[in-house]
């Protein structure tokens, strides 16, 4: 029952993660600088993770706290503005579907780099290391697939009919390609991230502190490209409209629930774990993709992937079938 609780709720974080993707979205493409929305996202998450923080070890003692482990936070918060960088800048030269479907090699960087830092097992002779290893190339053969090819369309949608008039399609194939890397590159960086987190929790645990380091770090990281960027520094106010529900959901929901969230699971389960739950949301992003940014489902980037991993216990064998049906659509 434990086992099913833990599942359900990083279902829950892939379906809100593609909500925060699509209203993103919305808010660039009426002019939300990226850096500007990284900055505000992560200040407004440590706003209000801060006194949970103080409220929750109020009482209970903390970890000691030495040089190489604020040397690993620092190394976190850094990693953690690349990804979120990365991004959001592939989702603005793309779609918020294409980012949900390049997460498929989020599971396949995991694993690759869990296998270079020891934290998994690489023997041929086992049906979980021949699962994940087929896993591995499938991903990374759909990623370039629908990177590369586009096909006609199936379902042709127009954006005017949407809850966002405006063109939140990606015209050009080379700002399709170019999206395609940045979220490829967020990816590999996201994987390195888990397991950086998964050796921080296991030397310090204490999730909030580690959310709440990583949302100052970012926070502060992101100010010098905003100042930079931002021509008029009217774009740095926020007012009542969708930049602001886009900041307040990220804050919410991308850098603190999902945070907390997967850092606690990594701590019991590994970095691997949570990774392989990424490519769930592809789902739920072509159905919010095709009803609000009026997205079109092509022959090229129409997948069908089906990988179950099995996961061997000592003492017998307990298989979790995660079956992970990736529509790839594009726009």
């Amino acid at each position: 029952m434990k086992e099913l609780g833990v599942v359900a709720i990083l279902f829950s974080i892939e379906f809100l993660d593609v909500i925060v993707y699509t209203v993103s979205k919305a808010a660039m493409k009426k002019g939300m600088n990226d850096f500007v929305f990284v900055m505000y996202s992560n200040a407004f998450a440590t706003c209000l993770l801060l006194p949970i923080t103080f409220f929750f070890y109020r009482k209970r003692p903390l970890p000691p706290l030495t040089y190489f482990i604020v040397a690993q936070l620092f190394i976190n918060g850094f990693l953690s503005c690349s990804v979120q960088m990365l991004r959001f800048f592939g989702i603005g030269y793309s779609s918020p579907t294409l980012a949900t479907a390049m997460s498929d090699l989020i599971p396949a960087f995991t694993f690759i780099l869990a296998i270079v830092f020891r934290m998994e097992k690489l023997d041929w002779k086992t049906n979980s290391t021949r699962a994940k290893s087929i896993g591995t190339l499938v991903s990374i053969t759909g990623a370039l697939i629908i990177t590369l090819y586009k096909g006609q369309a199936i379902i042709n949608n127009h954006p005017s009919n949407k809850l966002f008039p405006k063109n939140l399609n990606s015209s050009e194939q080379f700002d399709w390609v170019v999206g395609a890397v940045l979220l490829a590159g967020h990816s590999f960086v996201l994987s390195l991230l888990f397991i950086v987190q998964t050796w921080i929790i296991r030397n310090y645990p204490a999730e909030l502190v580690i959310v709440v380091t990583r949302g100052i770090l970012v926070a502060m990281l992101s100010i010098p490209p905003s100042l930079i960027s931002v021509t008029d520094p009217k774009d740095l106010r926020l007012g009542f409209d969708v930049h602001l529900i886009a900041i307040a959901l990220q804050a919410i929901f991308g850098v603190s629930l999902r945070s907390i969230v997967h850092i606690w699971v990594m701590s019991k389960k590994g970095p691997l774990y949570v990774a392989m739950f990424k490519p769930i949301g592809i789902i739920f992003a072509v159905i919010m993709g095709i009803a609000f940014l009026g997205d079109s489902i092509y022959l090229g980037r129409y997948t069908f992937l089906s990988c179950v991993l099995f996961i061997r216990k000592k003492g017998g064998v307990s298989t979790y079938g995660l079956i992970k049906s990736n529509i790839c659509v594009g726009v």
